[in-house]
């Protein structure tokens, strides 16, 4: 490897480690005061909480890292400027479209080690984060998983625990439903048979029940179940992505595939993942062009300032596209790739007339 490529892929290095430095402190503190926050009314030592949000954090500083890779392409640019060793790679031969070249090869190798390594280190530390949480809420009563055999769901209610499997999910209807109730001591009570049940609310329509009691049998038109879920609850509880590894968002959505149920979040979320690599590339690109536009006009401040401002936009605009793709409103490959081929263009129409300086 040629000396310059060896510095300028040090200093870029450097430059990251800086700013992922910096909000790694940032995100532990908010994560801190969260915790001191949700646990006010525990006590638990400061040390915990702290753990509590070492575990978490990781999963944030990954949402964030094309702001860390544009800001820290910017502190990157920076040095060189103020060092004027811009102006000695150009006596060197070395002109911009190079450098640029070195940076987004880079990024998009590091893109690919963030994805493989910290995106799933990460996942686990956020479940290991999620299951301690809720050993302390008031949710630990209930579980809702997902396998081969279709929805499971464990509610505790009125005394009772109803042990409650769906073979498949139908907008807000369970499908092919076993409702198996036990009393607080565990002693079955009885069972529930259905073929469709509405979960639009927390009092379940039960349509055409067969209730096995004892050695009795029984058929009703409708019956209503009290739970603690609905389908908005049943969702969330699905929700929380992040902390699960490539594949297990791959065998969830196997599982999610065969109950019926909507696979779009995972298929989102999956997407991201894999294009990440491309969106760090990108940024970087993105945020090198604009600082050799800007290198010796503008004060540190300034490009700093225009720096988290960019990252605000392309976030907003990133998140109003996935939420558009989530909710179908547009194909989910596209709210993803969108915003790729929208940089891509900039990036190489800015290429171009940077190339013509």
């Amino acid at each position: 490897m040629k000396t310059y490529i060896k510095f300028l892929i040090n200093l870029f290095n450097i430059s990251l480690l800086k700013i992922f430095i910096t909000f790694f402190i940032i995100i532990l503190i908010t994560n801190i005061l969260e915790q001191i926050e949700f646990f006010k009314n525990i006590d638990l030592s400061f040390f915990y909480l702290f753990f509590l949000s070492l575990l978490n954090t990781p999963s944030v500083l990954f949402e964030i890292l094309p702001f860390i890779f544009l800001l820290g392409t910017q502190v990157f640019f920076i040095h060189l400027i103020d060092k004027n060793e811009l102006q000695v790679f150009k006596y060197s031969g070395l002109n911009n479209i190079k450098i640029i070249k070195i940076l987004g090869l880079y990024s998009f190798i590091l893109g690919i080690i963030m994805v493989i390594f910290f995106y799933n280190g990460s996942s686990i530390l956020k479940n290991s984060y999620l299951l301690i949480k809720n050993n302390y809420s008031g949710d630990n009563k209930y579980l809702a998983v997902i396998t081969e055999n279709g929805l499971w769901i464990k509610d505790e209610i009125n005394d009772n625990i109803n042990i409650i499997n769906a073979r498949q999910v139908n907008n807000e209807f369970l499908l092919n439903v076993s409702i198996t109730k036990f009393n607080k001591d565990f002693d079955l009570v009885e069972v529930l048979q259905s073929e469709r049940v509405d979960i639009t609310s927390k009092k379940w329509k039960i349509f055409n029940p067969i209730t096995l009691k004892g050695n009795s049998q029984s058929t009703l038109n409708e019956l209503i179940l009290h739970s603690n879920f609905d389908l908005q609850k049943i969702n969330s509880l699905f929700s929380n992505l992040s902390s699960l590894s490539i594949i297990d968002l791959i065998t969830l959505r196997k599982s999610y595939m065969s109950l019926n149920y909507s696979v779009t979040d995972i298929n989102s979320h999956l997407l991201k993942i894999v294009s990440y690599p491309v969106y760090l590339t990108l940024i970087t690109i993105f945020s090198a062009i604009i600082m050799f536009n800007i290198g010796y006009q503008k004060n540190t401040f300034y490009k700093i300032t225009l720096g988290i401002f960019l990252s605000v936009i392309i976030y907003y605009i990133n998140n109003f596209l996935s939420v558009l793709g989530t909710n179908e409103k547009i194909p989910v490959t596209l709210s993803i790739f969108l915003p790729l081929i929208i940089l891509s263009i900039i990036n190489f129409i800015s290429i171009i007339k940077l190339n013509e300086k």
